[in-house]
């Protein structure tokens, strides 16, 4: 197979400050261990990991509770199954609790109620109050508390809750479908579910009262309910819980390292959601590094991401607590009035970083949003590649001052392997390199690595403390081995196509396998994106490869912009275009206008199911739709399946 070489650099947009290593955290950390550029101090993060992980806990002051014999454990470091800080206790909740600031820990908006704003006192007693409350419905040490709830504080005050008793949690954000919620929560069997009577999405109240008794009816796990009452329908367990005399201070059940904080899930769009399990202190220490070394959050900055429950960005953000940060949730319509409301909210809330995903900024960058600054010093994008467009978009508007950072990991390690850091240029359309303890690196298909510049899998060759503890209910190991570990064995293949230069910044090309082979060229897919979707005329698109049974057919489909057609003049632009800014081999075989692109809650498009579809998979097993944005996205090409 022939490798397919990147295209040339993207312009410096952002230089490092030459005081950086002085005003930084990040860079206040290097040059204490003697290191004065991100290259030597990389290096040692991923070849000494005792010393660098040990400096992590210590810099950080992790609140132990028995304090670990070692960094690593007897056996060294292995994948899978390393044993990191061994004989070590901690709880999660307790750093974000006693790191809350004491004046403003959270300013929480919505479209559903008017602002909430809760003090470091309010979320302890908060905290306190569900905590004695779940005991009394009987969850304790290792039990299971689900959740159907969006972006708000009893959200988070639930979460923290669970984990401070050594319960372990699950969430899904109230707009996925019941059958997506059971296929997930039913995984874990959960003792209580916490859920709200419904919530407002743009224009729509949409009432939930009868989702959750059918979820509560295909969970016989559960044997309590505690409805939010936030839409002002149904009834209001959650006062109820949280009532009562004062409980006195916040108590912390000190876990192993590895006890099971929460359970994430897989977007579920190829199978069954994959459960997978985190653990207190791989959190722990992977949000310090992540949050306060590398986007550099402390007291007096507040942090916002706008996520839903149902993805790992959510529990990245509440992290921020952790290191000082305040944090700003939104729970509603990103574009309610205009796509111009997040950015709103965050020069109103006096945001420091505001996070959001590459299709939102591209989405902007479309339709001529100018944002205002205010106090932003970072923006982060994620969820898909960022093309070069949308990062001069950001320092056209915002100015040179401000920090791109493009990230780029995954719900596996609730974090990123790649992103920027204060110590190294940014260059238009790529990632900065790989992150403080992430050893990241590009394999051919024989397991080789690649030459800078030649695209490979994205791979880690040491280990990481917020590696996944494992999958639930997978008492053999197989499962995870098999997911990470079957291609490569000992390194872990993540599933995106990267491409590393010579300094170590890299370009992130989309999933591995909904990448485009057509003569033995890999073409990635977010290049069509980038390309696609800068005309006016598209607003979302979705390219597939089907290579089957002889077949060697490109396929592009294009959501249009209101009142256009997909005429012989389009079809001619795209096509040309697509020819002179990529290649020949770029054009696809047939181009063809639908509704809407699928894509997941948290943004992702629908590549591989698609493919399956237009192969003849069945939706309902290529897909599930209660786990998409718009669960009637995969109807056209059912039909299209179907007549074809």
């Amino acid at each position: 197979m022939v490798a397919m070489t990147a295209s040339p650099r993207g312009s410096v947009l952002w230089n490092p400050s030459a005081s950086a290593l002085a005003d930084t955290p990040l860079g206040r950390f290097a040059a204490a261990r003697g290191h004065h550029a991100y290259e030597s101090l990389h290096r040692w993060s991923v070849t000494d990991l005792p010393g660098f992980w040990g400096a992590i806990a210590d810099d950080f002051g992790v609140r132990w509770g028995t304090r670990p014999t070692a960094v690593i454990g007897a056996d060294g470091p292995q994948m899978p199954g390393t044993e990191w800080f061994p004989g070590g206790t901690l709880n999660y909740a307790e750093h974000l609790l006693w790191g809350a600031p004491l004046d403003t820990a959270i300013v929480a908006r919505s479209q559903t109620r008017d602002e909430v704003t809760l003090t470091g006192g309010d979320l302890l007693d908060a905290v306190a109050r569900c905590a004695r409350g779940l005991r009394a419905l009987g969850v304790g040490f290792g039990d299971r508390v689900g959740a159907y709830a969006p972006n708000i504080p009893e959200t988070l005050v639930a979460m923290l809750a669970t984990a401070s008793i050594g319960a372990i949690w699950s969430s899904c954000a109230p707009e996925f479908g019941v059958r997506s919620v059971i296929d997930r929560l039913s995984q874990i069997a959960p003792k209580v579910l916490i859920a709200v009577d419904g919530y407002v999405y743009g224009a729509k109240t949409i009432d939930r009262t009868a989702e959750v008794g059918e979820i509560r009816a295909g969970l016989a796990s559960v044997e309590h309910v505690v409805s939010i009452r936030y839409l002002g329908t149904g009834p209001d367990d959650w006062t109820a819980l949280l009532a009562g005399p004062d409980p006195g201070p916040a108590s912390f059940v000190r876990v192993p390292f590895d006890h099971p904080l929460y359970v994430l899930f897989s977007s579920g769009t190829t199978g069954l959601p994959k459960a997978i399990v985190h653990g207190h202190g791989g959190i722990t220490l992977e949000h310090f590094k992540a949050l306060g070394l590398h986007h550099g959050l402390g007291p007096g900055d507040r942090f916002f991401w706008f996520t839903t429950t149902g993805w790992m960005m959510w529990n990245y953000m509440i992290s921020g607590l952790a290191v000082g940060a305040s944090i700003v949730m939104f729970d509603g319509d990103p574009a309610a009035g205009s796509l111009a409301t997040l950015w709103d909210i965050a020069q109103d809330t006096d945001c420091s970083l505001f996070g959001m995903s590459a299709p939102f900024i591209m989405s902007c960058r479309k339709a001529g949003v100018r944002p205002g600054r205010g106090r932003l010093r970072e923006i982060g994008s994620t969820g898909a590649p960022l093309p070069p467009e949308g990062f001069e978009w950001i320092y056209e508007v915002l100015g040179p001052h401000v920090l791109l950072n493009s990230i780029s990991g995954g719900t596996d390690v609730c974090t990123a392997f790649l992103g920027m850091n204060p110590l190294t240029p940014i260059h238009a359309g790529e990632i900065s390199g790989s992150l403080l303890g992430c050893a990241t690196a590009a394999y051919d298909p024989a397991g080789a690595p690649c030459v800078p510049g030649d695209q490979g899998e994205l791979v880690i060759t040491a280990p990481m403390p917020s590696m996944p503890v494992g999958f639930w209910g997978d008492s053999t190991g197989s499962r995870y081995h098999n997911a990470y570990y079957a291609d490569f064995p000992g390194v872990w293949r993540h599933g995106d196509w990267v491409t590393f230069h010579d300094d170590g910044s890299a370009v992130v090309s989309g999933r591995s396998d909904a990448t485009l082979n057509r003569g033995g060229v890999r073409l990635g897919t977010s290049d069509f994106y980038s390309v696609v979707e800068a005309l006016p005329e598209v607003t979302d698109s979705v390219v597939v490869h089907l290579d089957a049974d002889g077949r060697d057919e490109l396929l592009l489909f294009v959501s249009l912009a209101a009142g256009v057609s997909l005429d012989d003049d389009l079809r001619h632009r795209i096509v040309a275009t697509l020819r002179s800014e990529l290649s020949p081999r770029h054009v696809p075989d047939s181009i063809e206008a639908v509704p809407v692109v699928p894509r997941t809650l948290s943004g992702k498009k629908l590549e591989v199911p698609i493919k399956r579809i237009l192969t003849g998979t069945p939706a309902d097993v290529a897909a599930s739709r209660g786990s998409l944005t718009d669960p009637t996205s995969l109807a056209w090409f059912e039909y299209r399946a179907a007549h074809n």
